[in-house]
């Protein structure tokens, strides 16, 4: 199965910005994660990343030619603004699953609210990079379900 997951602005900082919030591992932590995850369960995991909201549209464009079966996406602060990104992510009718690092519920009201969300499969908050994990097994549960 071939699986994008796409990191939106300042998740390449991890390990450098608001340890409190996100933790100490960094970015190269979390890219071995999930390449560890794909060798384990015998998929084709790609993993973008970009701070510009243009270019996580155009990869999500591509996902829909290039035989992307499902989308793992932490969309950053663009999740609660940009109905650009909620419209290309609703032209893809594959499993989608959002995420985020910290427990955006328990944090500033705007972070609350999501305008990705309604156009995914499934939303994972506060179970710090683990939750990326948790969104590949999803979409893997799904395919084996036959829901893909």
């Amino acid at each position: 199965m071939k699986i994008l997951v796409i990191n939106g602005p300042n998740i390449n900082f991890l390990g450098i910005r608001e340890k409190s919030v996100y933790g100490t591992l960094d970015y190269q932590y979390l890219l071995d994660l999930i390449h560890r995850k794909g060798q384990e369960t015998g998929q084709d995991i790609t993993v973008f990343q970009s701070n510009h909201e243009g270019a996580i549209i155009d990869r999500l464009q591509d996902a829909y030619f290039d035989g992307t079966e499902g989308i793992v996406i932490n969309p950053g602060a663009y999740t609660h603004y940009s109905y650009a990104i909620r419209d290309a992510l609703a032209s893809l009718f594959i499993p989608k699953v959002e995420v985020h690092i910290s427990d955006i519920t328990k944090r500033e009201e705007f972070r609350k609210v999501s305008v990705t969300a309604p156009v995914c499969d499934h939303q994972i908050y506060g179970q710090g990079l683990e939750g990326y994990l948790q969104a590949i097994d999803f979409i893997l549960g799904k395919r084996a379900s036959g829901e893909v």
